[in-house]
């Protein structure tokens, strides 16, 4: 079995290391010749990944031809609003038959599409090849062999089990789901709760804040989710809870290093600029979760808080005053109005 994973960053480059450690022949395509050139001859990733010792038999190209040939597992490690420019660049050196898995948490600015969407809708292959991987797998913690977790998910179970056996390393257990819709969206929501964790981290508060937002950006997460078909389990689960405690709870996060710089009075580049340059992918995505979340008519307060902060000028202390001036509601999920 051969695999690639199209995206050199950190979470990219950790995910290309668990598929060596776990057997498969793997290469990693990386967009500038020079990170290539670093991981092969260095076998790090000194941009995105310092310290990290990379396994010699790890490949990179900047080939995009190279990368994909005879490549039965394709991996798209790149941020969700390029994916679709990526692919379509990619798509004439997929290979029919093989398996395409989405690393990217997000909802599609342009059209609202979920990211295994874009993939089917501009690669042509039908959703049972294509999957996603989701979980609460901060890159760097992976990279360093500490045990996680996460989840395959694909409408095809018999290929998610065929994943499953790809991505298992004695530190990294993937388990199974049917469920596309639940998974990607517990993934995108995700990014966007972290924003409003980490901004009221840099405001100053602390743990019964955080888990005020972490629950009610649960049930936001659900409502959505609910809306758009999902099964109501998996937010129960690693690619719901799991991801969200982990995420909006380490300083690994980019998303809540960003919140954490606009909470403590930054500006939205000096934001940009604490998190390395990587992408905070909840910065971009909170307008689409949103759009999404009204063009189903559910409501997401937290959300609509992160968005009017990130694009609209709202102040982080505005914004907090704006949720708990909210009326008063009962806390239930199934409650019309919660």
């Amino acid at each position: 079995m051969r695999a690639v994973v199209m995206g050199s960053g950190s979470w990219g480059t950790a995910t290309a290391k668990v598929l060596v450690d776990a057997g498969v022949d793997t290469t990693m395509w990386a967009r500038r010749p020079e990170l290539a050139e670093a991981v092969n001859a260095s076998h790090t990733n000194p941009d995105y990944l310092q310290g990290i010792v990379l396994p010699e038999t790890l490949t990179a190209t900047s080939s995009v031809s190279e990368a994909l040939a005879g490549a039965e597992i394709v991996v798209c490690a790149v941020p969700s609003q390029s994916l679709r420019a990526n692919l379509a660049h990619w798509r004439e050196y997929l290979q029919p038959t093989a398996s395409l898995v989405s690393l990217a948490k997000g909802v599609e600015t342009s059209t609202l599409l979920r990211m295994t969407e874009v993939i089917g809708e501009v690669s042509g292959f039908p959703a049972e090849q294509i999957a996603v991987l989701s979980g609460p797998n901060l890159a760097r913690e992976v990279a360093e062999q500490q045990p996680a977790a996460t989840v395959i998910a694909c409408s095809d179970e018999e290929r998610a089990k065929q994943l499953q056996v790809a991505f298992s390393t004695g530190y990294f257990r993937p388990y199974t789901n049917t469920d596309v819709v639940g998974v990607e969206i517990g993934g995108a929501v995700k990014n966007v709760i972290a924003l409003a964790c980490g901004m009221a981290g840099g405001m100053g508060f602390g743990m019964n804040t955080l888990a005020t937002i972490i629950t009610r950006g649960l049930a936001e997460t659900i409502r959505l989710g609910l809306a758009l078909g999902a099964q109501p389990e998996t937010f129960a689960g690693l690619a719901g809870i799991g991801d969200l405690v982990a995420t909006c709870s380490s300083p690994l996060s980019r998303n809540r290093t960003f919140g954490a710089k606009l909470g403590e009075g930054a500006t939205m580049e000096e934001a940009q600029a604490a998190t390395n340059g990587q992408v905070a992918e909840g910065v971009k995505s909170c307008v689409s979760v949103r759009a999404l979340a009204q063009k189903y008519g559910v409501e997401m307060p937290l959300t609509d808080a992160v968005a009017a902060v990130c694009h609209e000028g709202m102040s982080t202390r505005e914004a907090g005053v704006f949720l708990l001036g909210r009326s008063r509601k009962p806390e239930t999920y199934g409650h019309p109005t919660a």
